[in-house]
């Protein structure tokens, strides 16, 4: 494994039964950068997120963290990464702070350096003056802050966050967005982001895989995936008495367009489609058969979004 280099997978699957919830995956994540596993619930990357921590045995493939196999030395793994899960769950009597307490303790971690890293890790997440309250009394955006602070408490090398702002409100989600990416720039931690939302994987992470299906259909920087694949985005202004219905589906069977959708809820008359460079004509001749009149084209820039669902159309149709 090179050095720079911190979790690599080969061939790495897992079936239960029948179905196969990892198929072969191969994936290399660096020291120090914020890779995300992009994809839908029930895609896989809870599952490879168990198996790199040791807490699932793969059925084939290998995988290694910082050097370790998790399969043979789980507990080494444990005692260098951090570990959100999607449902994170405290001792409701104890308060945030002795719950971190607790964490410090099953870590053998001094008793005074904890606890101004603990102070410190409640500052960080916004929990400073909950941290006394019980964790019962929390509500599920403050347990998800509580968890990010307690997957800290051991200074891992690397940190895996499964769903990491669910639940949390928006100024809570920037906060820790603001907070990965401190610890990746300034710490040097490794992280896999595991989410579903697309906008934020796109704020904060350096690489992306995109998961489908069990399968990691294609990874690397956003920008890298819309230069892999033509996208672009065409924004088309249209104007006339046709039957917008029949006209969505007409734009939707042009060769190469993955996705036709109007911009923030606007009228039938504003049409963004992601599609490939060269259908921008085809386009055109789909609108005005639908008799439209065409009063604005232009490309605009292409997201994380359009990639992703580029891709998810692509691997449904095979």
């Amino acid at each position: 494994m090179a050095a720079s280099t911190t979790i690599v997978a080969k061939g790495l699957t897992k079936r239960y039964g029948d179905l196969t919830a990892v198929d072969h995956l191969d994936l290399e994540v660096d020291t120090g950068e914020v890779f995300g596993l992009l994809g839908p619930n029930g895609a896989g990357k809870t599952t490879t997120i168990l198996m790199l921590l040791g807490l699932s045995e793969p059925s084939e493939g290998t995988v290694q963290v910082a050097g370790l196999d998790p399969t043979r030395k789980p507990l080494d793994v444990k005692r260098i990464v951090g570990y959100l899960p999607d449902n994170v769950g405290f001792y409701d009597s104890l308060t945030g702070r002795q719950n971190l307490r607790y964490t410090a303790r099953l870590n053998s971690l001094p008793k005074e350096a904890s606890e101004r890293r603990i102070a410190a890790l409640l500052t960080e997440v916004g929990l400073a003056e909950a941290g006394d309250a019980p964790a019962g009394t929390y509500s599920r955006g403050m347990l998800q802050r509580l968890g990010l602070a307690d997957a800290l408490v051991k200074d891992p090398q690397i940190l895996i966050l499964d769903e990491p702002t669910m639940a949390i409100d928006p100024e809570g989600v920037a906060e820790i967005l603001r907070l990965i990416r401190f610890l990746a720039e300034e710490r040097g931690v490794t992280l896999l982001l595991s989410s579903h939302l697309l906008n934020q994987v796109q704020a904060v992470c350096d690489r992306v895989g995109i998961f489908v299906q069990g399968k990691l259909i294609a990874k690397g920087r956003p920008d890298q995936l819309v230069a892999r694949n033509g996208l672009v985005t065409v924004e088309l202004g249209v104007s006339g008495d046709g039957d917008m219905d029949k006209v969505e589906k007409a734009l939707q069977d042009v060769p190469g367009v993955s996705r036709v959708e109007r911009p923030n809820g606007r009228s039938d008359r504003l049409w963004h489609l992601t599609t490939e460079a060269d259908t921008v004509p085809a386009i055109v001749q789909a609108a005005i058969a639908g008799d439209l009149s065409v009063w604005h084209v232009r490309r605009l820039g292409t997201d994380l979004a359009d990639i992703y669902h580029h891709y998810f159309k692509q691997e449904a149709s095979q």
